[in-house]
């Protein structure tokens, strides 16, 4: 059980894909459009059911309940080495050397 005034992470369907516009790629119209919305939940709910949250601006939103806590798990990829040359080139150029 999920407690009243958690921060959660909720999705919601915002349009089926059969709404899409006319225009998205083809592999974008077989898919919904979704929203992730976190916010604090509004009552007691176990994961993936229908809850309602207040988000940090103050919007109520209503969606699937996903997770408690979520957190960021995003990166900028893979090394790339030859960013790693432009780096100590442009230190060169801006600063006249390594600092």
């Amino acid at each position: 059980m999920i407690n009243k005034g958690e921060w959660v992470l909720i999705k919601r369907d915002i349009l089926a894909p059969a709404e899409r516009a006319p225009q998205v790629p083809d592999d974008t119209k077989k898919v919904p459009l979704t929203m992730w919305v976190k916010g604090h939940l509004q009552a007691d709910a176990e994961i993936g059911a229908e809850v309602e949250v207040i988000t940090r601006t103050g919007r109520t939103e209503t969606g699937i309940l996903l997770e408690v806590n979520p957190r960021y798990d995003h990166d900028f990829g893979d090394f790339v080495p030859e960013l790693l040359t432009i780096s100590e080139q442009v230190r060169e150029i801006v600063f006249g050397g390594e600092q």
